[in-house]
């Protein structure tokens, strides 16, 4: 055997020497990558202040600065009934940073009843639901209506004399008003107002003259303190169950017409798509743990929420709201 030349011998070496070194530090410059998070984190929330998403997204931000030690800044992106900061997080990187704290209507209405609605549900990456509420369809005292059986026989009687108002077209509000004009085969007028102070407002101040407006739907903790004022008659809300937050208030599908009345607001924690598994399993967890705390519990439960279970199927879950809005899209002929 012919002898290696040595500057061949002292060629290998170094490569080698070098190729060793290489390998010993790269785990430790792996190990120096700061674990997540390492800086403060933004909740987008498509509202303005105020609202109740933006009530929800505050507190989930608490949740999430306490568990995982980092800051949690609220941006308020209000526009488009939360499409503008849906979109601004769809199209965020997916890092952890940015995060959305969403509601049905922008998460599962919008691109039902609009084609400016650019961004999909598969844009995002689920965290998890974190509460509901139910819708509750109330009466102006001017009505005479006190009950879910007078409301039905009177409309039944005057297809198109009477209206309801929600928050706007394409709410989740206005969708719970088509469902029951489907299902009850009743003919109401839809009066769309832009936001829940001015149709509180007509429906309060229904005995003004020129004020036509009978009946209207909230979100239950808006309706709640003009229910218990007397201002508004509750007739019913409208998930399967009554409310365990309201349990003298009837749920509209014990009545025989609405029994498959099932629809309300809920709120759900985002990402955008493609966020690493670490990432993902950690704001789980923080987010896991919150709910399962009785004290964040007793905090929701007071805004008249129904805290979502852990252990429910985000993905799942969502996409089954998704095709029952598009039904009741699909009957009014909602489109913006």
């Amino acid at each position: 055997m012919r002898p290696v030349p040595s500057a061949l011998r002292r060629s290998v070496f170094h490569w080698a020497v070098g190729a060793l070194a290489g390998l010993a530090l790269a785990p430790a410059a792996f190990a120096q990558a700061p674990a997540y998070p390492s800086k403060p984190i933004t909740i987008v929330v498509g509202y303005p202040p105020g609202g109740s998403t933006d009530l929800m997204g505050r507190m989930v931000g608490t949740e999430l600065s306490n568990r995982l030690g980092q800051p949690v800044v609220i941006e308020n992106i209000g526009g488009a009934g939360g499409a503008i900061g849906a979109q601004k997080v769809a199209s965020a990187q997916p890092d952890g940073y940015t995060l959305l704290v969403g509601a049905s209507n922008e998460l599962a209405i919008n691109k039902l009843v609009t084609k400016k609605v650019k961004y999909d549900i598969k844009d995002f990456t689920a965290i998890g639901l974190v509460a509901s509420q139910p819708l509750v369809l109330v009466a102006s005292p001017a009505s005479g209506v006190k009950n879910a059986a007078d409301f039905i026989q009177l409309v039944s009687k005057n297809p198109g004399k009477y209206s309801y108002g929600s928050s706007g077209v394409g709410t989740s509000l206005h969708l719970a008003g088509e469902m029951l004009k489907s299902q009850g085969k009743l003919f109401m007028t839809h009066i769309p107002y832009r936001g829940v102070a001015p149709l509180t407002n007509d429906l309060v101040g229904n005995n003004l003259v020129g004020n036509n407006l009978e009946f209207g739907v909230f979100v239950l903790s808006s309706g709640l303190p003009h229910i218990k004022s007397g201002k508004v008659i509750a007739l019913g809300t409208t998930e399967a169950k009554r409310s365990p937050i309201t349990p003298d208030i009837p749920a509209l599908a014990e009545s025989p017409q609405f029994k498959n009345v099932d629809i309300g607001v809920w709120f759900a924690l985002m990402a955008p798509a493609n966020l690493p598994k670490p990432v993902h399993d950690k704001l789980r967890k923080a987010l896991t743990d919150a709910l399962q705390s009785p004290e964040f519990r007793k905090k929701l439960e007071a805004t008249g929420s129904v805290v979502a279970s852990p252990t429910v199927d985000t993905d799942k879950y969502i996409a089954s709201e998704i095709d029952k809005y598009r039904k009741i899209v699909q009957f009014a002929k909602i489109e913006e």
